[in-house]
């Protein structure tokens, strides 16, 4: 398995970068927020999973040890594939996510997108008793922050779009945004923005 990489960024998109290692370009898919914490240019080291399919060899990476290994474990439950455990990190990070498996909040389960009432039930019984093993009990800091706040119009649009790549509607994603943007902090970056719109889509 290749369990991390480090090097330059040479592209960044809403839920995927490309890292040059040793002169090969990494396609890796990632959570919204970890890829909205990485810079073109700038060097990152991603804790990686290779997820092997009889067609195609895909890597995943993470800002810590403890997303990745939180996104190995939910895998083990039937029916959860590596685009289910990347939402579910995208929604909840590792400890938020390990709370609510361990305490059996099956509600909060159900806002992630593809996870309805008897999926998140068979979640709470077959992991509440594993997630408690995962090292880590927040999220590390991305891989790098911006150094200024955008503008009001350039991160509505990139926020809306990470959203409905996750599940939600446009309409949704849209309220979300704008019920955002009342009140969001004038030091927020795109990260915290996406951060705060999940709270706003969760019953």
């Amino acid at each position: 398995m290749i369990a991390s990489v480090r090097g330059e960024v040479t592209h960044v998109g809403l839920d995927h970068v490309v890292v040059e290692v040793g002169g090969v370009g990494m396609f890796v898919h990632t959570t919204p927020t970890t890829a909205s914490g990485c810079r073109r240019g700038s060097e990152v080291s991603l804790a990686t999973t290779l997820v092997v399919r009889e067609d195609s060899l895909t890597l995943f990476g993470f800002a810590s040890p403890a997303e990745r290994d939180m996104f190995v474990t939910v895998q083990t439950v039937s029916g959860v594939g590596p685009r289910l455990a990347l939402a579910m990190l995208s929604v909840m990070g590792p400890s938020e996510l390990a709370a609510a498996l361990a305490s059996g909040d099956s509600k909060a389960l159900t806002s992630i997108p593809g996870i309805g009432v008897k999926s998140a039930q068979r979640l709470v019984l077959e992991l509440r008793d594993k997630v408690g093993a995962i090292p880590g009990a927040a999220p590390a800091a991305g891989p790098g922050s911006p150094t200024t706040r955008p503008g009001e119009e350039p991160w509505r649009a990139p926020v809306t779009e990470a959203l409905v790549g996750l599940g939600w509607s446009a309409k949704q994603s849209s309220d979300a945004v704008e019920r955002v943007a009342v009140s969001a902090p004038a030091d927020a970056d795109i990260a915290a923005y996406l951060r705060l719109a999940l709270r706003e889509l969760r019953p």
